[in-house]
């Protein structure tokens, strides 16, 4: 799709995966947006019709984006990671807007409550179609550094244990707050690191975020040395 959009005058990318329940979107000069940060665009434009609607969103999702969805005058409700259970808190709240990093996106304004794919495309061209720079408003989307999905494979079982025990005993110096409804993820004033076992397959999920390189390597740190403290002798993918 990136060679496509640098050889064709296509101006903006839209994937969608075999089910055609998640989005994907590309920028004309090869960027991926990320579904945290498309989450963003949509929750700006929902709000405009939904003046203080709660927006949910999975524990995986970028820190920036709660404290936009404030500035919008929304309510950010940070959730477990998983589509049954963004969907089944979607309908327990009423909220007009969910999404998880992985793509899903679930619109109950407008529509039925539910992730579809291309709707969600149809739902990002009718916002950029307003825009003057479509590839331009994509971009100025806030950003910060990050790893992607990273996972550490486990037997089974063990991933929730090695979990439990972070939760139970690991120390994070210098952190703001410590987030438990879904693993543990640690917020630090420029950034994030989090650690939430995987509901279908036995890996530990990881995730890091941070302002600078230089966080994001401290960060990194203090997890290493919490994982090791807790399981020792575990390869990490970090």
């Amino acid at each position: 799709m990136i060679r496509a959009l640098r050889d064709t005058d296509a101006e903006l990318g839209l994937a969608f995966d075999g089910d055609g329940d998640r989005l994907g979107v590309v920028t004309k000069d090869g960027e991926i947006i990320f579904p945290d940060r498309q989450l963003m665009l949509f929750a700006e434009d929902v709000l405009t019709r939904v003046p203080g609607g709660e927006i949910i969103f999975d524990v995986k999702c970028t820190r920036n984006l709660a404290p936009w969805i404030r500035e919008r005058g929304g309510r950010p409700t940070m959730w477990n990671t998983g589509h049954a259970l963004v969907k089944a808190k979607l309908k327990e709240t009423g909220a007009p807007l969910a999404g998880e990093m992985s793509g899903h996106m679930f619109f109950k304004e407008r529509w039925y409550g539910f992730d579809d794919g291309l709707y969600a495309g149809a739902r990002l061209l009718e916002i950029l179609s307003a825009r003057s720079d479509a590839n331009a408003a994509l971009k100025a989307l806030p950003d910060a550094v990050s790893t992607p999905e990273l996972n550490l494979k486990m037997a089974e079982g063990e991933p929730f244990a090695l979990v439990a025990r972070l939760r139970e005993a690991a120390r994070f110096d210098g952190a703001d707050e410590i987030v438990t409804i879904d693993g543990v993820r640690v917020e630090y004033p420029d950034g994030f690191g989090l650690a939430r076992p995987s509901n279908t397959t036995p890996v530990v999920v990881l995730r890091f975020e941070a302002d600078d390189e230089a966080a994001l390597a401290r960060i990194q740190a203090a997890f290493r040395a919490a994982i090791d403290g807790v399981w020792p002798g575990l390869t990490l993918p970090f």
